[in-house]
């Protein structure tokens, strides 16, 4: 995974609200949430969230997708699983973790 990359998701989940933003969409799977859903379960006001999910779109971690007059959010899983795998990649000094 390309560390300018790492740093940018690291940077985007290091606030409360991204980090309840992008938890609530992982639990939401691959169907995600609208936007107005994801404001109201995390209690932000539809500009903050808009500019919360700009910053975690721009770090790749979540994706939009127009349905109608709504816009739908998904968690990236491939990022996220990339994400967790370069943060244990030397984990346990390269031997089987217990």
């Amino acid at each position: 995974m390309d560390s300018n990359l790492v740093v940018r998701a690291l940077g985007a989940l290091a606030h409360e609200s991204r980090l309840a933003i992008f938890r609530a969409l992982v639990v939401a799977g691959p169907d995600g949430m609208a936007a107005g859903d994801i404001a109201q379960q995390v209690g932000l006001a539809p500009s903050s969230l808009s500019f919360h999910l700009k910053d975690l779109s721009h770090a790749e971690l979540v994706s939009a997708r127009q349905e109608g007059r709504f816009v739908f959010y998904t968690a990236n899983f491939d990022v996220m699983k990339g994400l967790i795998g370069f943060l244990t990649e030397n984990c346990c000094a390269g031997t089987q973790c217990s």
